[in-house]
């Protein structure tokens, strides 16, 4: 599967922003997928994944502000982010994998990621 993500940018404190991830059908259609990310000097971190039967699981750290999505006839997933903090600051990666396996560990394929930096 082929992952390509894009929506990243600069945004202010308190701003909103969508990010995309362009997959193929049968990628968008059957398999677990989600949404990681990583800044400097920290781990990735697991942020939203969403099963084929598009039941969402979100971490503490986004819970409220972000959601994740699908959309099975543009064969795109979403993640609409509100609430931006600097602390949210970081590259974001879309991923997917056969099973959302119940944690975070479900990607066997993942994208190149994008930038999102927010703004005091």
């Amino acid at each position: 599967a082929q992952l390509r993500e894009s929506g990243g940018g600069s945004v202010s404190t308190g701003g909103s922003l969508t990010l995309t991830c362009a997959a193929d059908k049968w990628t968008v259609s059957s398999r677990c997928m989600g949404w990681f990310r990583q800044s400097p000097g920290k781990e990735r971190e697991g942020i939203a994944r969403s099963t084929m039967y598009d039941y969402p699981t979100y971490a503490d750290s986004v819970k409220g502000r972000f959601t994740i999505s699908r959309d099975r006839e543009r064969n795109i997933l979403y993640l609409q982010m509100s609430s931006l903090s600097p602390d949210d600051s970081a590259v974001y990666v879309c991923a997917a994998g056969p099973s959302c396996n119940g944690d975070w560990t479900f990607a066997t394929f993942w994208g190149q990621g994008t930038q999102v930096t927010v703004t005091v």
